[in-house]
């Protein structure tokens, strides 16, 4: 097997751990007594660990100590217990919340150990193959709808308890795969080196490292929200009545074609530039943003259409943005100052996250204006490097 496909596989059936708790959402809403601002905190506890995780792995060192496929090894399969731990002991929010802070805590070491990883096997080949882990990325956050979708007769812990099995096979894949031998194996010998955070805040001094930041920010506002509320705007749509199949089917369709489009949108910015893409995709998925409370009265093919289109786009900015930050940040604080950036983007997600699920029984359809100053704001932070391309040709 290719080590970048099983890299990428396992990369798909870890990251099904992220949102295994929403595939649930209706039945722990019921058997819990949960209103819908509690999934949001179930949502937000995993957001907060895979902060605290990733700030921990890349600003101390660990990251650099061990080998990649150990780190990610150990934390797939601790994820998947915990996942397992969630659906099988907790018994409300309050014994939930610590377990789901846990999981992403754990995701810290599957999704940024999986881009070294790439690295470590075909650094000739790593921007299209990380666009390719970034699909995976977005298709493992659908599994847990499409998991629901196809084990409607289930009970709620045996959708959740389908992911840690799939975390666990991610575990073996990489414990069988290794590194690769394009990175240095420091044996844990390596000495922790110390970041001194003002300098980490030095690179929002530099206009395209500031620029390419905003613009990830923006987009961090919408995307999160959106895959968390999208079961409720298919309903709200009229695209599938609730708590039937067709909303878990269609929540998981509409996440998975945006896989489809980060691989595409990876191609594509070989020939038109990545600050191109980002600016593209992020205009649309904020157009979809303002069109979609209108969207209730149009006819079926149309509101597939939108929601579709919003799918495709709302997520494949994101290789972009990283690419962007990291060609603009010192070549001695790249990991650094992309650790910071995703810390911040993903704190940013908590807020949108929190207060859509808190507002959306009583906003209705115009939630999705809640989400729109996400991508416009985004597009405002872009702009200086989107009218440094404008008449330049793509690079």
């Amino acid at each position: 097997m290719h080590p970048i496909f099983s890299i990428v596989i396992a990369q798909l059936f870890g990251t099904s751990l992220w949102f295994s708790a929403n595939g649930a959402a209706d039945d722990l809403t019921r058997a819990w007594g949960l209103a819908p601002g509690d999934i949001g905190l179930l949502t937000n506890a995993v957001q907060l660990g895979f902060i605290i995780g990733t700030l921990t792995f890349s600003l101390s060192g660990l990251a650099d100590r061990f080998e990649a496929s150990k780190i990610f090894t150990v934390c797939a399969v601790l994820g998947g217990l915990f996942n397992a731990a969630f659906a099988l002991t907790a018994h409300g929010l309050s014994a939930g919340m610590p377990l789901r802070f846990a999981v992403g805590f754990c995701l810290a070491g599957v999704y940024p150990l999986g881009m070294k990883l790439i690295v470590s096997w075909v650094p000739d080949k790593a921007g299209a193959a990380l666009s390719q882990l970034l699909g995976m990325l977005i298709l493992g956050t659908s599994l847990p709808y499409g998991i629901r979708a196809a084990g409607s007769s289930w009970p709620w812990q045996a959708s959740i308890l389908a992911s840690s099995l799939l975390a666990f096979a991610a575990a073996a894949m990489i414990w069988r795969l290794g590194d690769g031998p394009h990175l240095p194996r420091n044996g844990g010998k390596r000495a922790v080196r110390s970041v001194r955070a003002g300098h980490i805040f030095s690179c929002f001094s530099i206009p395209q490292f500031r620029a390419a930041a905003f613009g990830y920010f923006g987009h961090m506002w919408e995307v999160y929200a959106f895959w968390t509320i999208l079961p409720a705007l298919v309903v709200l749509s009229g695209i599938a009545a609730p708590a039937t199949n067709g909303v878990y089917g269609y929540a998981f369709a509409i996440i998975a074609i945006g896989a489809v489009c980060s691989i595409a949108g990876g191609a594509w910015s070989k020939r038109i530039g990545s600050i191109r893409v980002a600016a593209i995709t992020l205009g649309i998925s904020g157009l979809c943003c303002a069109l979609y409370p209108f969207s209730v009265a149009w006819s079926m093919p149309a509101k597939l259409l939108l929601m579709f289109a919003w799918g495709a786009t709302v997520a494949a900015d994101s290789p972009h943005f990283s690419a962007l930050s990291a060609k603009a940040a010192p070549p001695d604080n790249v990991g650094s100052a992309l650790a910071l950036q995703n810390a911040i983007g993903f704190a940013i997600s908590m807020v949108s996250i929190q207060l859509c699920t808190a507002v959306i029984e009583h906003a209705g359809s115009r939630i999705s204006w809640l989400l729109l100053p996400g991508p416009l704001l985004g597009l405002i932070g872009l702009m200086p490097l989107i009218l440094r391309t404008r008449f330049q040709p793509a690079s």
